[in-house]
């Protein structure tokens, strides 16, 4: 819902809409809702700092569009680009944001409605996707650094043992070839919403080419912070069948599957820091997933 909190001044053309304010993110965008030409839209205000950013924001936005508006696999429409304003408009796509229709479903019809989430990912990856050296080294570093974040002596412990076996992963990774396409880049639950049958992708700001794997991994991981594991079983500490569901849409290679996935499902569980105000349970629930991560990782990462 629009926040009703003040309005920033924005010389808008003829057709166009404030409605209200949906979210701030101090020196990066402001979102607001509206109205374009007569339809239901989203406004994205860049800060000057941003601009160049939203300039790549709209070209993804056009590039997948042609490829990307079908019956079930969709993305929200790109309506307008006013650089001069810093302005770019999207269609105000409907449905529900993924995560939160999980939650307010049962629990048996859960696993069906995610597994689409696979299929649209594949849909988006398809017409840009190819194969390229990996170079695993970069991603590892990071997620040391992040690591030295993490506020939890019981998450730290555990985190050593995720580092210790991405770095086995790493060097079996090294010099090989994995799958990378323009990925949406922040690939979780609510950034697709559900309307009937149809999902539709939005937020795809983040859109660069990488490993395709980070991508599944980022969906994977999301759902299992928030402890929601459909089929009852895990994997790397994420929904086992979940990870079924992608690994059959990609076909995912024995390598991708023993190596490349299992590698990004820590990348991101090291790179997603617990925050000192976490509550209680979610911190349970991020020690439960990550000694799972662990186990499987260290399994994995024998020779």
């Amino acid at each position: 819902m629009p926040d009703p909190a003040p309005l920033p001044e924005i010389d808008l053309p003829e057709g166009a809409e404030i409605i209200g304010l949906l979210r701030r993110l101090p020196g990066k965008r402001t979102i607001l809702a509206g109205r374009w030409q007569g339809r239901a839209a989203i406004f994205r205000l860049a800060a000057p700092a941003s601009a160049a950013m939203q300039a790549r924001e709209w070209q993804e936005a056009c590039r997948i569009w042609p490829y990307m508006q079908g019956a079930r696999f969709r993305v929200a429409e790109p309506l307008a680009y006013l650089p001069e304003r810093r302005l770019m408009v999207m269609e105000q796509a409907p449905g529900t944001p993924l995560l939160q229709w999980l939650w307010q479903a049962e629990p048996a019809a859960r696993g069906a409605a995610l597994a689409p989430a696979a299929q649209w990912l594949r849909r988006y990856t398809d017409v840009s996707e190819g194969w390229g050296r990996a170079t695993p080294e970069g991603w590892h570093a990071r997620a040391a650094r992040a690591a030295r974040a993490q506020p939890f002596a019981p998450l730290r412990a555990i985190e050593a043992g995720i580092l210790a076996s991405l770095d086995a992963l790493a060097r079996r990774i090294e010099g090989e070839e994995w799958r990378v396409a323009i990925c949406h880049g922040d690939f979780h639950p609510n950034n697709l919403l559900r309307d009937g049958a149809r999902l539709t992708g939005i937020d795809t700001g983040g859109s660069a080419r990488m490993p395709v794997c980070r991508d599944i991994a980022r969906f994977l991981m999301h759902l299992a912070r928030r402890g929601m594991t459909p089929s009852g079983r895990t994997w790397c500490g994420v929904d086992a069948g979940l990870a079924a569901a992608f690994t059959d849409a990609f076909a995912l290679t024995t390598f991708e599957r023993r190596a490349v996935l299992p590698f990004f499902l820590g990348i991101d569980a090291l790179l997603r820091v617990e925050t000192p105000a976490l509550k209680p349970q979610r911190r349970r629930i991020a020690e439960t997933v990550y000694a799972a991560l662990g186990d499987d990782l260290d399994r994995l990462a024998r020779p």
